[in-house]
């Protein structure tokens, strides 16, 4: 399989609106345009687009949908690139045909449901993700070569139709603090799904084997934990904190000060953890040095950006770039993760013979 110029270029805008998404997310949080539109995927009963009267909020809120179509159509691209790519109109054409039909019963769905007085967003939502999903499974039956890359490409895709959901879901229920809490985590896995799709688009196919010490590998998959901790705990102290999308909108109930201290407590075992692993890497020059020095670097403006945004009473704007730091972060560490393996090589498969 070749890999395109043109895959090449939409995988890496596919990973970059990805990060903007979050960004523009963080920004409907922030200003309190949450509500900006009060309905989905309507912005009010009667107008896709923010009428006059809604102001700069419903502005940012429908910026912040216009992206997720942008970031939809991007992540279409880069799945067709693959297809055709990996097996060419065998593979193609059927995930064309799934997207054509899902789209006209989704529209179908939606009429159907509108006509009789009920909300057609949510079956509408259901037939599009049902056909995705179907459409993603016999894609990756059909598809003779790079799998990998194609199953990235369908999760990527199938996800942001999900977020879409979620994000619905979220004005839909008033903001419900957790499940706005899980947008962003979602947006954030899907951050480093996109980072995934990068680096294995440069690899080399086939089977792979471990290229550092086994008991590096575990103290990286260790850090791996402590760094999916430090973001739970920090997605739970911002739903709870001054900056829940509306000013009208209940917390969770948590006590936001002790949660901000308790979501520093993994992050400095992060930090540790992120030094070791760096340190560890320099010295026996793995082939995770490069990357691990990226997260470290990444991870110290991080924590700098926390405890400055946390003595500062938690400014908008350092909240945002605290926000994306973390998605940053975690995308370097997934390199991280997958720099640790290596095609596995001739001599490597003579000893398992």
């Amino acid at each position: 399989m070749t890999i395109s110029p043109a895959l090449k270029v939409f995988a890496w805008l596919s990973f970059v609106a990805e990060v903007i998404i979050i960004a523009t997310g963080g920004a409907v949080r922030l200003t309190g345009s949450g509500l900006g539109c009060s309905e989905w995927p309507l912005c009010t009963p009667d107008s896709l687009v923010p009428t006059e009267k809604m102001g700069i909020h419903g502005v940012i809120e429908f910026g912040n949908r216009t992206m997720t179509g942008l970031v939809g159509i991007l992540a279409l691209v880069v799945l067709l690139l693959v297809l055709h790519a990996a097996g060419r109109r065998r593979s193609l054409l059927p995930a064309v045909l799934f997207a054509v039909g899902g789209i006209v019963l989704a529209v179908g769905a939606y009429v159907a449901f509108t006509a009789a007085g009920a909300s057609g967003a949510v079956p509408m939502s259901v037939v599009l993700l049902v056909a995705a999903i179907t459409g993603a499974v016999h894609s990756l039956i059909i598809t003779p070569v790079r799998r990998d890359l194609v199953s990235l490409a369908w999760i990527v895709l199938v996800g942001v139709m999900a977020q879409a959901v979620v994000g619905g879901s979220a004005v839909l229920t008033g903001l419900n603090p957790f499940i706005v809490g899980f947008h962003y985590a979602s947006s954030l896995a899907l951050v480093c799904v996109t980072a995934a799709f990068l680096v294995r688009m440069n690899a080399e196919p086939g089977a792979r084997e471990l290229a550092v010490p086994k008991g590096y590998a575990i103290l990286v998959h260790v850090t791996s934990l402590v760094l999916a901790l430090t973001i739970a705990f920090g997605v739970l102290t911002t739903s709870n904190g001054p900056h829940s999308g509306d000013k009208y909108v209940q917390r969770d109930g948590f006590d936001a000060t002790l949660l901000a201290h308790v979501h520093s407590w993994p992050g400095y075992l992060l930090f540790a953890l992120a030094l070791a692993i760096t340190v560890i890497a320099g010295i026996r020059r793995l082939p995770t040095r490069a990357w691990s020095n990226a997260f470290l670097g990444v991870l110290v403006v991080q924590i700098v950006v926390g405890i400055w945004q946390a003595n500062a009473a938690l400014p908008p704007l350092l909240v945002g770039i605290h926000m994306v730091l973390a998605a940053l972060s975690a995308a370097a560490y997934v390199v991280v993760v997958l720099r640790m393996k290596r095609p596995v090589t001739a001599l490597s498969l003579s000893a398992v013979r």
